[in-house]
């Protein structure tokens, strides 16, 4: 492991795009998860943010995940409000929400590392805590009066 993933031990990345113009929200999917670097256990839960005092690694994890993937970082924003944590058994996982900037959905810089973009309408049977966070990235992004984050 390389010092840019030890940060996603604890922090699970959402990536998306978000089309202003059509209100089209789609996350990138890999294999059966929306999270990167891997899915989360089995029995993890949404929980609230936790009482100590926690570092907000948020750039670390961008970083991280900009450099895991190849992206161009200045077509990647972080939604700082996105603030959802899960308990696992390892301890608590921070969720965070990345999304591209580009006119559309850049297909071909996820498809090397096994993505593909899908709308939330897509994601039906999948892991529920993260059907959870794509609710709470939809309720973000379009529920609040569009491109917020």
């Amino acid at each position: 492991m390389n010092a840019n993933d030890d940060v996603l031990v604890a922090n699970r990345v959402l990536l998306v795009h978000f089309d202003s113009y059509s209100t089209a929200l789609v996350f990138a999917k890999w294999n059966e998860t929306l999270l990167l670097p891997a899915p989360l256990p089995p029995s993890a839960e949404l929980m609230s943010e936790p009482e100590d005092e926690v570092a907000d690694d948020g750039e670390a994890v961008k970083a991280a995940a900009i450099a895991r993937l190849g992206l161009n970082p200045a077509e990647v924003v972080r939604a700082c409000d996105f603030r959802h944590w899960v308990s696992t058994a390892d301890g608590p996982v921070r969720v965070h929400l990345l999304r591209f900037t580009t006119f559309e959905a850049p297909k071909a810089a996820i498809e090397p590392h096994g993505g593909v973009f899908r709308p939330i309408s897509a994601l039906r049977g999948g892991v529920p805590v993260e059907l959870l966070l794509a609710r709470e990235v939809f309720n973000l992004i379009v529920g609040a009066g569009g491109g917020r984050a």
